[in-house]
């Protein structure tokens, strides 16, 4: 979407000038000036009111307003136990400090239920070895989950995870799946952002996701956080945050400091950033990596300093990952 607002101006029309009234018609004056002071206030009022329509119905057609890029890092606020043994592929707030995830890598591929502060795995389902499994929310009672290499999914009931449905959707591969509660949002590693009927699988809109010029590849694991659609970018240490109305970069996340740390502390089995969930009740935002021992709730913190030309595009964009 393009950036910009819509400014109008109101011009006042001052009145033509009247020759002076003699001195005795003076004292009808100032009846005169209310009269065409009230109207002056009439017209002013209703002009507020049509621009404020206009200013309704052009927000209500954007769905965004000019919203500058924003850059942000990150707070730790906690950080929980995770099984470093997960190939964390998809990852969702499931309610009562409860997570549902999905993980990866032929043989170990699972969906699983996972309490927040203890890390343990409270019901498991291990997927079939031919798959491989990627990207994993929830919509009403149903689990919806992707696979790698293929255009196969599967549909848990999220209270046991053992009954489940085959079906085939139309992305180019199986990456990353949100929601919103009333479609799917998915992702297959290129810079599209596919926009799903729950129902039918069918795709009903894609966009292209851009950050100025440049196409974000490689679209990974998403979350639907307040409007936006999150990604992570594969083999980066940044979350895109995305218009899913045009497929618009409206902000940056860094997090390079959460895999550094977890380096530094001896942890050199870890793969890349990957996950991301969001308590909606309270608006906690938890994230993790494959094979990260650790689940992080972080605060989001915007970075004021101004940052080089590129250097965003270094961090944050890579080449396309061709399957």
């Amino acid at each position: 979407m393009a950036t910009g607002s819509l400014r109008r101006r109101l011009n006042k029309r001052s009145s033509d000038r009247r020759p002076q009234a003699p001195m005795a018609s003076r004292p009808n004056f100032p009846s005169y000036y209310r009269r065409t002071s009230l109207i002056l206030f009439i017209f002013l009022i209703l002009g507020v009111f049509v621009l404020l329509g206009i200013s309704s119905n052009m927000w209500s057609t954007v769905g965004y307003g000019a919203i500058s890029t924003g850059i942000y890092s990150i707070e730790v606020v906690n950080a929980f136990p995770h099984d470093p043994n997960a190939f964390t592929q998809g990852l969702l707030y499931a309610g009562h400090d409860t997570l549902f995830e999905s993980t990866g890598l032929y043989g170990r591929s699972s969906v699983r239920k996972v309490d927040i502060q203890t890390g343990k795995v409270e019901v498991l389902q291990e997927m079939d070895s031919r798959y491989f499994g990627e990207g994993l929310t929830l919509l009403g009672g149903r689990l919806f989950q992707v696979t790698w290499l293929t255009k196969i999914g599967f549909e848990y009931d999220r209270n046991n995870l053992s009954k489940f449905e085959k079906f085939t959707h139309q992305m180019q591969d199986g990456w990353g799946l949100a929601t919103d509660g009333k479609v799917l949002f998915g992702s297959d590693g290129t810079s599209m952002l596919y926009k799903i009927d729950p129902q039918t699988l069918k795709v009903i809109d894609k966009h292209v996701v851009k950050y100025k010029d440049h196409e974000v590849h490689n679209l990974n694991e998403l979350e639907f956080i307040k409007g936006e659609v999150w990604a992570n970018v594969y083999q980066t240490d940044c979350i895109a945050r995305i218009s899913h109305y045009d497929g618009r970069v409206l902000g940056w996340i860094l997090l390079p400091n959460l895999r550094e740390g977890l380096l530094a502390a001896g942890n050199h089995g870890i793969d890349v950033l990957n996950g991301i969930a969001w308590d909606s009740d309270t608006n906690r935002i938890f994230v993790t990596g494959k094979l990260w021992p650790k689940l992080f709730e972080i605060k989001l913190h915007p970075i004021k300093k101004r940052f080089k030309d590129g250097a965003i595009e270094q961090l944050c964009l890579r080449k396309a990952f061709f399957n």
